[in-house]
């Protein structure tokens, strides 16, 4: 056998001589840059910061602790706890290494001691290499049962196994298996138990056995290791059963005894070993400067997209569902509005809201609108926008992907609705990137390298396969937003993953707004770039968008010319605007479908009567009042050039046009009304907060002062304390005496400059203990060094539960 790493042998007592008795001596032993990476790597012990060592040691063996200790090892080393939990305990290193290597896998030989020593770091196995232990709690959720089956496919020890059975049935398999009787359970199950485990008798034994049990034996060796029998089973299976090699488990089902298996198998815990990380290979090359290329283009439409979403949202937002979210029928509308489809849209919708730049409005009858930090964000230069939306996308816990599917309780999932929250989604998106990283600069994985890799990371979590579909709308979101081109991640990426600001990588590869259109014959405009913002804006009231992509073609129709004129815009204005910004003659069907819009456009007016039509021309309001499809609006003349309507003014105007008039709606005195709708902005409200995966991950100052925390309690805990009687009560337990006592003590302390064990409970109720040497006591305060926090402190005396001396020589 090799020779084990340190981390793999090194006994945890720092001695070298002898194995800590429990985790909480093994715990004591580590330096504090150990005990500072065990609370790193796992949180959750923190909450709140443990008293002293024996309380971080309790709180380390705790179910939901361990659970998610156990969630974040990898393929191997949670092989490893797996076989550390069917093997004796403790366990020696040669006997786990059998376990894993079955004497011959040179890979799993030479990756068990860092495997180890991550379940060591972990705080899930301690001893040294002859004792090593894994933690009870750890224990008993992978070593095998009959609810459970472990993951190595073992049964039950023969012990285990024949717990509970007769005497006489005990007896009867010993002697049927050719060993002498016994004369007590014990001994008759501890010889079947050596039989099994004797590699030479046991094959003999074997040799006996018909092939038919050999078959059986086959089909239950790697598990799992139950299997039904009859009340007359066939004779392959009494024969075994009679000799232990199965075990009754009910009434109709026998278990394979664990050293059984092992035997059968070879010693191996497990039928396959992961000891190596499946690799991440370049699957396809492609030149850098092209992937940065790819990645700005589709960069810059994702501006374009989410811009396009929230202004559609500016005038009449959906409304808010009153579970929260939205409905399906507006998530379908936003994928009209996009030209994309819904599960695209929902990404869209979702990244405009973890950006900030859409909210609920808060009124009561709720609706989404932009924010104010969209205005300011439309205000920024195309890189910096999208370094917005890059920074919210990357550690967003709301997961588009869900979108459409259902809960637990059978609920469809909706966009923007609170049930979308996955805390394991940034880990996964960042864990992704960091492998597309690891490639050389142009290269793309296959997603099944990718996908296989994170298995072998987190195989826990993988049951539910939800980190793999994390990861796959990973790669999608990645590729659509402009983090990566063509599946190799982009230099914009790179610097997002680093925590570098991206934009001066980006600004580069987008190019420059332009400030003016190509007019064509066929009434369309095509943009040969990005427009800039006034010329843009203007465009989108004046032509409807018909493709995007390079280049965007703009189509002019008169619904589109009537919007422009609603919103203020004259036709000389309308000729001039399209002249100073087309490199091309405006064309003739151009011009005349504006003036032909125009000369009918506010024709017919409309107000308030409820609403009515007024018309210079009362031929045309007889006409109207004539044509069976006004009859829906209640008409009346209520002059020549007048006629009232039931209907509100907007219906009105929209009833009108779809008769075919040109109507334009007109004020109270008597002026055509700009139909200019004002943008509808939210409250200012910030960006969604990620659901944190379990506890955060504590920072430098944090730790150090925890560490610090642990120490002087423990300190205070295993301070040797003089005799002071039965006034101190329970060794170990917070000191109780009276306040007299306790003004004694201090005093007498003070004066002669010793230190004092002392019990406190704070403001706040918390109890702890600490090591002082007074130097003052007045006022009802004792002020002193405190040795369990290295600083001078003062106490409130009245909440001093008690005092005892320390014994000479043990500060």
């Amino acid at each position: 056998m090799p020779e084990p790493s340190t981390a793999a042998a090194a006994p945890e007592s720092g001695t070298g001589a002898t194995s800590p008795r429990s985790l909480a001596e093994a715990l004591r032993a580590r330096d504090d840059a150990a005990l500072s990476a065990l609370l790193h790597s796992r949180p959750d012990l923190l909450n709140p910061v443990p008293g002293d060592v024996t309380q971080l040691a309790t709180r380390a063996g705790t179910r939901a602790s361990v659970v998610r200790a156990l969630e974040r090892l990898d393929r191997f080393t949670l092989q490893t706890a797996e076989a550390l939990a069917v093997a004796p305990d403790p366990c020696p290193y040669p006997v786990l290494e059998g376990l894993l290597t079955g004497g011959e896998d040179e890979r799993a030989r030479a990756a068990l001691p860092r495997a180890l020593g991550t379940l060591r770091d972990q705080a899930l196995v301690w001893g040294d290499e002859d004792r090593l232990r894994l933690v009870r709690t750890a224990r008993e959720l992978l070593a095998p049962s009959a609810q459970r089956p472990s993951p190595t496919g073992l049964g039950p020890t023969v012990a285990e196994a024949t717990a509970g059975m007769s005497p006489t049935r005990v007896q009867e398999i010993v002697a049927a298996a050719g060993l002498p009787a016994t004369h007590d359970p014990v001994s008759a199950v501890t010889a079947l138990t050596s039989l099994f485990t004797d590699q030479e008798r046991m094959s003999a034994l074997l040799d006996e056995a018909p092939a038919e049990a050999h078959q059986v034996l086959g089909r239950l060796v790697w598990g799992p290791p139950y299997g039904e029998v009859t009340p007359n089973p066939a004779p392959p299976v009494r024969w075994l059963r009679d000799r232990g090699l199965l075990l009754p488990a009910t009434a109709r089902t026998v278990v394979l005894p664990r050293e059984v298996a092992l035997h059968l198998r070879g010693g191996l815990a497990h039928r396959d070993t992961a000891p190596v990380a499946p690799p991440v290979p370049a699957h396809r090359e492609h030149r850098p400067q092209l992937v940065d290329a790819n990645a700005a283009g589709q960069a810059l439409a994702a501006l374009a997209t989410v811009e396009e979403l929230v202004k559609s949202w500016e005038h009449a937002g959906p409304p808010v569902l009153r579970a929260g979210g939205l409905s399906v029928r507006d998530l379908k509308r936003a994928a009209a509005v996009l030209d994309t489809t819904e599960a695209s849209a929902a990404f869209w919708i979702e990244l405009a809201y973890a950006a900030g730049l859409l909210a609920g409005d808060g009124e009561a009858d709720e609706r989404y609108a932009p924010t104010p930090a969209f205005d300011d964000w439309r205000e920024l230069p195309p890189a910096e926008r999208w370094s917005v939306l890059a920074a919210a996308w990357l550690p967003a816990t709301r997961t588009a992907g869900l979108v459409g599917e259902q809960d637990a309780k059978g609920r469809t999932l909706s966009a923007l609705g609170p049930e979308l929250d996955r805390s394991a989604a940034p880990e996964v998106r960042r864990r992704v990137l960091e492998l597309l990283a690891d490639l050389p600069e142009g290269g793309s994985p296959d997603t099944e390298a990718v996908l296989a890799r994170l298995a072998w990371e987190r195989p826990v979590r993988t049951a539910s396969d939800l980190r793999a579909r994390l990861a796959g709308w990973a790669l999608t979101e990645a590729e659509v937003l402009g983090v990566t081109g063509r599946g190799a991640l982009s230099g914009p990426g790179r610097a997002l993953l680093e925590h570098r600001d991206p934009a001066p990588l980006l600004a580069p590869l987008l190019p420059e707004p332009v400030d003016h259109v190509l007019l064509q014959a066929d009434l369309t405009a095509v943009a040969p770039g990005p427009l800039r913002r006034p010329l843009g804006d203007t465009l989108a009231v004046l032509a409807d968008v018909e493709s995007k992509g390079g280049a965007t073609v703009y189509r002019f129709t008169p619904g589109s010319v009537r919007r422009a004129l609603d919103a203020g815009h004259a036709a000389a204005d309308l000729h001039a605007f399209l002249k100073e910004h087309s490199r091309t003659p405006v064309p003739q069907p151009l011009a005349y479908l504006i003036d032909d819009v125009a000369r009918r456009h506010g024709h017919l007016r409309v107000g308030a009567a409820s609403s009515y039509v007024r018309c210079d021309d009362d031929a045309m309001l007889g006409e109207i009042l004539a044509d069976k499809r006004s009859a829906g609006l209640g008409l009346r003349r209520l002059a020549p050039t007048v006629l009232a309507a039931r209907a509100e003014p907007t219906a009105l105007l929209e009833g009108l046009r779809a008769m075919g008039y040109a109507p334009a709606a007109e004020s109270g005195t008597g002026d055509v009304l700009v139909a200019r709708a004002d943008a509808h902005r939210a409250p200012a409200r910030s960006a969604p907060v990620p659901v944190p995966d379990g506890a955060p991950v504590p920072d430098a100052t944090l730790l150090g002062a925890a560490v610090r925390a642990i120490r002087a309690g423990d300190l205070a805990a295993t301070a040797v304390r003089k005799d002071p009687g039965p006034a101190a009560g329970v060794p170990g337990e917070l000191p109780r005496t009276s306040a007299a006592e306790t003004l004694a003590t201090v005093q007498a302390a003070a004066l002669t400059g010793s230190a004092v064990w002392i019990g406190y409970v704070n403001a706040d109720g918390a109890a702890s203990q600490r090591v002082i040497a007074p130097v003052r006591v007045e006022g009802g305060f004792v002020t002193g060094y405190d040795h369990t926090a290295d600083e001078v402190r003062t106490y409130a005396l009245h909440r001093v539960t008690g005092v005892a001396e320390l014994a000479d020589d043990h500060l």
